[in-house]
């Protein structure tokens, strides 16, 4: 606990008085001004967390978290969960749609297992962090006790600072594997929220009705048998979340610890973000939602968070390729405020009287 403490601790506030620079200058460009919609409250956001206006993220990580969870039992997925660990595999050997997103977004990927029902290779070059193989299946007891929810969070952060201990990094994305992983992700929301579960839940990797209908029930008797206090951030993470879902909680602390602007990708990335931001408000300032995916409770996330996503493309996929996509748009901010002339450079006068 004495990391997540120190951590949350860490968080400084952004540097307002670069962000009331970054501010003046997109007033002042040689355009209509907002004009660039989004991108100009993001380009002064990141210029305000790095304290320059000339922001290069050059070295940008994205770290897909995977783990397994116990309510698949309940046949919420599609899938079984051996293919947790199959698809840990296939990003290790560069092959999944994750992998190909991150290289044209000049990113690096990395893999942690925090909870995959499988033993890996000490070898493999990933982030081996696993508090345990899946978690239980939380339709009948709690998903994990409160000391592996702690070690879980704080095993998101110890990977932040394993990262920086290897070099600089610039950008951090954040994405999951884990088969029946939706399933956590909407039990969390509904836990804070207090919105239906109907109207939190989705079809995930595409059930069909009586399916969905029944992963409905499954979370309703979860929440109704634990009842989550929506003001112990770790209270929710344990009796309905995910080992993966408190290590994408840690990768935000973390990384807004460090002052590192991090990029969450989907539904279940956005619980962990939800679960970090209950956990730590200063974080939310470094946090950037990279997009909108169909599942149905990612708005009321946002919402929850008071994120506004860069993308709407329809993905619900997860593995960081909405964060990987959303990173050549944030690129593309910092280009927009330090390389965009103003009417002053240019010698346009009283253009916007």
């Amino acid at each position: 606990m004495e990391l997540l403490k120190r951590s949350i601790a860490a968080i400084q506030p952004l540097n307002v008085e670069v962000l009331a620079q970054a501010n003046e200058r997109l007033a002042n460009q040689a355009r209509p001004a907002g004009s660039l919609g989004m991108l100009e409250p993001t380009s002064a956001r990141l210029a305000a967390i790095f304290g320059t206006l000339d922001v290069r993220l050059d070295n940008k990580v994205i770290v897909t978290c995977a783990g397994d969870h116990g309510v698949t039992d309940e046949g919420v997925s599609l899938f079984p969960q051996e293919v947790t660990a199959q698809m840990v595999f296939n990003f290790v050997g560069q092959g999944a749609s994750i992998n190909v997103l991150a290289k044209h977004a000049g990113a690096t990927v990395k893999v942690a297992d925090l909870g995959v029902n499988f033993d890996f290779d000490p070898d493999l070059p990933i982030f081996h962090k696993k508090v345990g193989k899946g978690t239980a299946n939380f339709a009948r007891v709690p998903a994990m006790d409160r000391q592996d929810a702690v070690r879980s969070v704080e095993a998101g952060i110890e990977i932040v600072n394993e990262l920086l201990a290897d070099g600089p990094v610039d950008m951090l994305g954040t994405g999951d594997m884990g088969i029946g992983n939706t399933t956590p992700s909407s039990a969390v929301i509904a836990a804070f929220s207090g919105i239906a579960v109907d109207k939190l839940t989705g079809r995930g990797t595409g059930i069909g009705d009586a399916a969905l209908a029944n992963k409905i029930r499954v979370i309703e008797q979860a929440l109704a048998l634990h009842r989550p206090d929506p003001k112990d951030p770790l209270d929710v993470l344990a009796k309905v979340g995910g080992f993966e879902i408190g290590g994408l909680a840690g990768l935000v602390i973390g990384a807004a610890a460090a002052g590192i602007p991090v990029v969450s990708d989907g539904f279940f990335s956005s619980a962990g973000a939800l679960i970090a931001c209950e956990l730590a408000p200063a974080a939310k300032a470094y946090l950037f939602a990279s997009h909108r995916s169909v599942e149905v409770g990612h708005r009321f996330m946002h919402e929850r968070l008071g994120v506004e996503p860069l993308l709407d493309l329809q993905f619900r996929l997860g593995e960081g390729t909405g964060a990987a996509v959303a990173m050549e748009l944030l690129d593309a901010a910092t280009r927009v405020l330090c390389d965009i002339k103003t009417f002053e450079e240019v010698a346009i006068v009283d253009a916007q009287r």
